[in-house]
């Protein structure tokens, strides 16, 4: 599909009506990749948070060519609402944004790492064990993180952050089990 016609889609779904924004995020879904950069700038730039829903949308049901696009956007643009719906299509693009998400925990800013949490929080379960890798590393600032991170999934994330530190945890002094 030609550039033109992914933009005539985008300015579809920031002024058409509900079917016609429909019609545009799956054609723009058939698009695949070559939609990408448009529809992130596209996330970017509106102040409409109806029309980041479906841009946010499109990008999920291209999938994880999408993934590098968002997180890289994250990095560069600090709008609290860009960062929120980016973040929300890396949640639903599932199991194949976990390991990208936390590889940007390490350099990124403090308030992009919340938002890169709510993403794998969001995941759930798949990103369990990699978080359960992180919290029991040696980078003190990659253990804070997953450490927020799971406490922030409710129960299964301290599930996973206790079964983590039962390697941790010695046996108290004087009781004469001393290791």
């Amino acid at each position: 599909m030609k550039k033109s016609e992914i933009q005539a889609l985008i300015d579809l779904i920031r002024g058409g009506d509900l079917s016609a924004r429909r019609e545009s995020v799956r054609r723009l879904a058939e698009a695949g990749e070559d939609a990408i950069s448009l529809l992130v700038d596209a996330l970017k730039d509106t102040r409409d948070n109806d029309v980041r829903w479906y841009l946010a949308v499109a990008l999920v049901k291209i999938g994880p060519g999408a993934i590098d696009p968002l997180i890289g956007e994250m990095r560069i643009t600090k709008a609290a609402d860009f960062r929120r719906y980016a973040a929300a299509a890396l949640g639903h693009l599932g199991e194949s944004a976990v390991a990208p998400l936390i590889r940007e925990f390490r350099d990124a800013d403090p308030d992009l790492r919340g938002y890169l949490a709510e993403a794998l929080c969001r995941i759930g379960g798949p990103a369990l064990e990699p978080l359960k890798t992180m919290f029991s590393g040696d980078d003190p600032i990659m253990r804070e993180c997953a450490s927020l991170t799971l406490w922030r999934m409710g129960e299964p994330g301290l599930a996973a952050m206790m079964e983590s530190m039962k390697g941790e945890v010695g046996t108290p002094p004087g009781s004469g089990k001393e290791q």
